[in-house]
Formats: C-alpha cells, structure tokens, sequence
C-alpha cells in the first residue's frame, strides 16, 4: 500500500513538457510577453517621474527649511514694511498731525520728543537683546519689536529735522536708497568683499567712532558744547568736522552692509536652517537705519546749524 503523502502530483513522475511552467511550455511565451509589458509599464511610469521631477519648481525655503536669498529678502521687506508703518505713527505723533509746521527761530514750534526717545531706547535694549540671545535661539518676535520701536525713532527724528530742515527726510532717503543700491549692485557683481583685513579696519574705525560719539554726546549734556551737533560742529580748515566725519561713517556704513550681505550669503551657501534669514534682515536693517540716520545729520551739518 503506498503512502499518501506521496500522492501529491509534485511527487510524481511526469512529462516535463506537459507542465505548464516548464520552459519550453505551451504558457512560456505568454509569461515572457507579460513580463516584458511590465517592465515596459515600469519604465514608462518611471520616465513620466523623472519628467515630472524635471518639469516642476525647485523647492524653496519652506519645502527645504533652509535659509535662502529669495526668502531673506521677504524677511527684509516685512521688517521695512512693519517699520515705514510705526514710522508714520512717530511723525504724527511728534508733529502733533500731518502739517509740518514752518519754522521760527524766535517762537519755535512745539513738537513732542517722545516718540524719538521711546524707539531709541527701546530699539537698543532689543537690538541687544536680539544678539545676544540669538545663539542659542533666534526670536523674530524680538525682531519684530525691534523694527516696531525703530519706526518710532525714524519718525520722530525725521519729523524733527524736517521742522528745522524742510526737505531734509526726501533727501536723506534717497541719498540712503542710493548708497544701499549702490553697495548691493557691486557685491551682487563681485566687485566687492568682505576680506579680514578690511573687516579688522572696519572694526577699530568702529569702536572709535563709538568713543567719539559717546563723548560728544556728553559734553553736549553738561553745557559744555552748546553747539546743535555738539564737537560736529566745529570747523576743520573752513569745513564742519560733521561732515568730514560724516563721509567716513557712510564709508563705515557701506562696509557694514558688504558684511550684511556677505554672511548672508555664507548661510545660504552652508544650508543654514530658515528661521536665520531673520537675523540676516535684522542685521540689515540695523545698518540701514543707522545709515540714513547718519546722512540725516550729515546734510543738516551742511545746510547749517545756526
């Protein structure tokens, strides 16, 4: 008696040809031609991806999470934006409304101050705030603080110089968009840098420039210089001491944005994480206020002080 395990057809002896899968099968050529309609399916779904791939956007900053120009310049002009609006509110509310009023030497306008020393303080205390802690995390809620009370102080002092100087703020901001165009075109065709040796220079022209200002401010605070620009008032050969100084801050200030640029660049290049196109647009801004702040005094020097 045979066992029944063996019953099973895969234990029995037949014609090979007579089994379907066998090469030289009756389904061989209908298998081959299966296999062969597949991967011809595979490789055109695989072509159709590749082009798809090809034909859509690469992917930006959002997609990456990775610092890129294009996305650093919307930071920027957030900031610019946030900062024109707070701006307006300083004008109004140093001017007191819209008019500027004309000036008169023997009945001065009454103009409130507020506003210029609210956003200078509160833009220090931020701006120190935000480089000192962006190392360890960057907080563009700073950042937007920073740009709202810096509108405050570029409203208020331009409504102040512009009281005392009718013209002065259009010209001061074109002289800025100018010298920041100017300074882009040239990095943006390579015709300028940031080397360690200019930005040693730079550093040291800094911290003087720093102990100069420091000191002047004081001696205008205790009386003893009662000039309106304090020791930038002062002839130097027939020219106010303001304005030769005043050249080499611009000169300062273009450095400064070279620098700007220059780091931003550097992120992008080394894949930085996104939230950094903050602290890119933080530190232009920065230089642009101070610039424009400097090319305020600058021309206010050179229509006179008396």
């Amino acid at each position: 008696m045979s066992n029944f395990a063996f019953n099973n057809p895969a234990f029995q002896q037949q014609d090979p040809r007579n089994v379907a899968t066998y090469p030289g099968g009756p389904q061989a050529a209908q298998g081959a031609q299966n296999a062969s309609l597949q991967h011809g399916a595979m490789d055109a779904a695989a072509n159709a991806q590749l082009e798809g791939m090809y034909a859509a956007p690469p992917a930006g900053a959002i997609e990456t999470d990775r610092m890129s120009v294009e996305d650093t310049v919307w930071k920027t002009a957030g900031l610019f934006a946030i900062l024109l609006v707070t701006a307006a509110i300083g004008w109004v509310w140093t001017l007191g409304g819209l008019d500027v009023p004309r000036y008169d030497p023997y009945n001065p306008p009454a103009v409130s101050m507020l506003p210029w020393i609210i956003g200078a303080l509160g833009g220090f205390v931020l701006a120190m705030a935000v480089m000192f802690t962006s190392r360890k995390k960057v907080r563009p809620a700073l950042i937007f603080a920073y740009a709202v009370f810096e509108g405050l102080f570029i409203g208020g002092i331009s409504a102040f110089f512009e009281v005392r100087w009718p013209g002065i703020v259009f010209q001061a901001t074109l002289a800025t968009v100018s010298v920041v165009g100017v300074t882009l075109a040239l990095f943006a065709s390579g015709k300028i840098r940031a080397s360690k040796k200019a930005t040693k220079i730079f550093m040291i022209a800094m911290v003087g420039y720093l102990v100069f200002s420091l000191l002047n401010v004081v001696l205008m605070w205790t009386g003893v210089n009662t000039n309106a620009f304090g020791m930038l008032s002062q002839p130097v050969f027939g020219i106010p001491l303001g304005l030769i100084i005043g050249v080499l801050v611009v000169i300062m200030a273009a450095y400064s944005l070279v620098l700007d640029f220059d780091q931003i660049q550097q992120g992008v290049r080394n894949g930085a994480p996104r939230k950094y196109g903050w602290l890119g647009a933080f530190g232009i801004m920065v230089t642009v206020v101070w610039l424009y702040v400097e090319i305020l005094r600058i021309i206010a020097i050179a229509r006179g002080n008396n």
